[in-house]
C-alpha cells in the first residue's frame, strides 16, 4: 500500500527544521558574542585575526564567530628561575637560582610585542643572573646578595618596559660553590676560628697575670703599710707604758716620804716628854694630813690648828707640788682604751683603710699639750700668812 503525502505537510516539516536551525544558530551567536571578564585580568580582541581593543573587566559583546580573546592577568605574578651554573671572576664555579616578581601594566604590548611575556622574562632573567655572578668574586657572591638583585632588577628592567612588564622585584634564594671549593672554606673557617681562640686565650691569660700581679703589689703596699702603722703603735705604746711606770715610780717616792714623815711624828709621841720642838716642815705636815687622815682637823683648846706652808726648798725636795699631777696622769693614761688600740693595730694588719690611723706624730704631740693643760691647772697650795700661820683654800 503506497502512502503518498500532500504537498502541504513537506512544506511544514521544512519550516520547522529550518526554525530549529535558526534558533540553534541565534543561541549560538548569543553565547559566542557575550565575553565575560574577572575583576583582576584584561582579555585583548581580535577580529578576524586583527587587534580592535582590550575588554574591561565586566560583560562585554563581541562580534559573534570571528573574534578571539586572549588573557592577561594584571596581578604580580612569581616566575621561578631554574637553577644556573656559572663562573666567578675568580674561576670559582657556583650555581645559583632565583624567584622574579612580575607584574603586566600594558597588556597591548604584552600581546603584541612578545609571544610569550613569561616565558620571555624567565629566559632574560636566566641569562641575567650567569652573567651578574660571572662578573662578581666569589666572596661577593656569598655576601652581597642585595647587590646582586639590585643589579638583576636593573638589567630586566630596560627590555621588559618594551613588552609592558613590570619586574617589582628580584630574590636569589641560594648561591652555592662547588663541593671542593666548600670544602677548602670550610677548612679556611675552621682555622680562622682556631686562631681567634688563640689569640682570645693569649690575651685572657695576659689580662689574668696583669690582674694578678697588680693585685699582688697592691697587697704588698697594704699589708707594708699595716706593718708600719703596728710598728708605730706598738711603740707609741711602748713609750706610755714607761711613761706610767716613771710617773709611778715617782708617785710611790712621794708617798714613801709622807709615810716616813708619819712614822717619824709616831716615834715623838712615843717619847716621855711633854714638850715638843716641831720644826715648821714637820707641824705644817701635820696640819696638811690630819684632816686627811683623821676626817677632822686639828685644834687646840677649841680652836683650830693652822698648819704653816712648807717652804721652797723642802716642797720640791717631797715633790709635794707634783703628787696632784702625778695622781691625775696616772689616773688618765689608766683610762686610755688598751683594747682599741690593740684593735686598730689589728685591723691594720688585716688589711683595712689605713686612712683612720691617726699620725704618730699628731698624737705624742696631743700628749704633750694634754700634759702640759694639767700641769697649768693643777690644784692651788696654801699660802702662808705674815703672822707666820699658814692658811689653807
Amino acid at each position: 500500500m503506497v502512502v503518498q503525502l500532500f504537498p502541504m505537510q513537506t512544506a511544514g516539516a521544512a519550516l520547522l527544521a529550518v526554525g530549529a536551525l535558526v534558533l540553534v544558530v541565534v543561541i549560538a551567536a548569543l553565547l559566542s558574542a557575550i565575553e565575560i571578564v574577572d575583576a583582576y585580568e584584561k582579555r585583548a580582541l581580535t577580529v578576524f585575526g586583527e587587534y580592535r581593543k582590550l575588554l574591561q573587566p565586566g560583560i562585554n559583546f563581541v562580534p559573534p564567530f570571528v573574534s578571539n580573546t586572549y588573557r592577561f592577568d594584571m596581578r604580580t605574578q612569581t616566575l621561578d628561575v631554574p637553577r644556573q651554573e656559572a663562573i666567578t671572576r675568580d674561576n670559582s664555579p657556583v650555581t645559583a637560582d632565583a624567584v622574579v616578581y612580575i607584574k603586566v601594566m600594558d597588556a597591548k604590548k604584552a600581546f603584541l610585542q612578545v609571544d610569550d611575556y613569561k616565558r620571555a622574562v624567565s629566559n632574560l632573567a636566566q641569562t641575567t643572573l650567569r652573567a651578574v655572578l660571572g662578573d662578581m668574586e666569589l666572596d661577593d657572591t656569598l655576601n652581597k646578595r642585595q647587590e646582586i638583585n639590585a643589579r638583576i632588577r636593573t638589567e630586566l628592567d630596560e627590555p621588559t618596559d618594551e613588552w609592558g612588564i613590570r619586574v617589582e622585584s628580584v630574590e636569589v634564594r641560594e648561591v652555592n660553590p662547588s663541593k671542593d671549593v666548600q670544602r677548602a672554606m670550610e677548612q679556611q673557617t675552621s682555622a680562622e676560628r682556631k686562631r681567634r681562640a688563640m689569640i682570645l686565650e693569649a690575651q685572657g691569660e695576659r689580662r689574668s697575670a696583669v690582674e694578678k700581679a697588680e693585685g699582688d703589689k697592691q697587697s704588698e703596699i697594704i699589708r707594708a703599710q699595716g706593718e708600719k702603722q703596728s710598728q708605730i703603735l706598738e711603740a707609741q705604746g711602748d713609750a706610755i707604758s714607761t711613761v706610767l711606770r716613771a710617773r709611778s715610780a715617782e708617785s710611790m717616792g712621794e708617798r714613801a716620804v709622807i709615810d716616813k714623815g708619819m712614822e717619824t711624828l709616831a716615834d715623838i709621841g712615843q717619847g716621855e716628854s711633854t714638850t715638843f720642838v716641831l720644826p715648821q716642815e714637820l707641824s705644817s705636815l701635820v696640819g696638811r694630813y690630819g684632816k686627811h687622815l683623821s676626817g677632822s682637823d686639828v685644834k687646840e683648846n677649841g680652836a683650830e690648828l693652822e698648819s704653816r706652808e712648807f717652804d721652797e726648798e723642802t716642797r720640791e725636795l717631797i715633790g709635794l707640788d707634783d703628787i696632784a699631777e702625778i695622781i691625775g696622769e696616772i689616773d688618765q693614761e689608766a683610762d686610755m682604751d688598751v683594747e682599741a688600740m690593740e684593735q686598730e693595730a689589728q685591723a691594720i694588719k688585716e688589711g683595712k683603710d689605713p686612712a683612720e690611723i691617726s699620725d704618730p706624730d699628731e698624737v705624742i704631740e696631743e700628749m704633750d699639750q694634754d700634759f702640759q693643760s694639767q700641769a697649768d691647772g693643777g690644784t692651788e697650795m696654801p699660802t702662808e700668812d705674815s703672822d707666820g700661820s699658814s692658811t689653807s683654800d
